[in-house]
């Protein structure tokens, strides 16, 4: 796989059926290692090693509905009170982020309130931090280290 712009994580890899799988260590399992999901684990052992989030407030894929329709979101960390600190949209390398990306995460934004977001492809990040009373965003630097 492509190296990305994260600092260099070990993971563990393993072939079967002629596909590739890479360990997930939050889902406990191992799932195929697409070019999507070889940047998503890198955005996990990010958020844990880099900037010492909690494996308990983070979520991986999971359902939600945006418009009665059912999408999936890639990655949230929650505040220790539920609500949604950080909601994370990940894309392959090969995929340009556009402003299409940003209108995605936005409508699931719009359900989630999370008062960060962050759009990577593993070697573009974006990141934002939201004001929703006033219905703006800044962009950042980078997300906040853990600090609770």
């Amino acid at each position: 796989m492509q190296d990305l712009n994260f600092p260099p994580y070990s993971f563990r890899i393993k072939n079967s059926q002629n596909r590739q799988y890479i360990f997930d260590g939050l889902r406990k399992k191992f799932v195929v290692l697409q070019p999507e999901e070889w940047v998503r684990q890198h955005v996990l052992r990010y958020l844990v090693f880099t900037k010492n989030y909690p494996k308990s407030l983070i979520n991986v894929e999971k359902q939600l509905t945006v418009n009665n329709l059912k999408k999936r979101y890639d990655v949230v960390v929650f505040n220790p009170d539920g609500s949604i600190f950080l909601l994370i949209e990940c894309k392959g390398p090969d995929v340009k982020i556009t402003q299409d990306t940003f209108d995605q995460i936005a409508r699931y934004n719009y359900e989630l309130k999370a008062e960060y977001l962050m759009v990577t492809n593993g070697l573009d990040h974006y990141y934002c931090k939201m004001d929703h009373e006033n219905e703006k965003y800044t962009f950042l630097k980078d997300i906040p280290d853990f600090s609770r």
